[in-house]
């Protein structure tokens, strides 16, 4: 691991064409942000903690971490 960057240009200015999506892809890619807008605003409806960890909810993939060590519950 380096904490250099990329030496390669940002975007599609690499050349090659861009590839046209099939409308099943679009579709795909649509409904992906449709789910993620939809996480987002429940997220935001949830109360505030106060005082706690801050982040994400450290039990959402069923486990708990702390200072690196997890336990499952």
């Amino acid at each position: 691991m380096n904490d250099e960057t990329s030496k390669t240009p940002p975007g599609p200015d690499d050349g090659t064409p861009q590839q046209e999506l099939t409308p099943a892809a679009r579709r795909a890619l649509q409904e992906a942000e449709a789910r993620r807008q939809d996480y987002r605003r429940k997220e935001a409806a949830l109360p505030r903690e106060i005082g706690g960890r801050g982040g994400k909810e450290p039990g959402r993939y069923g486990d708990w971490e702390v200072k690196g060590l997890a336990s499952d519950f």
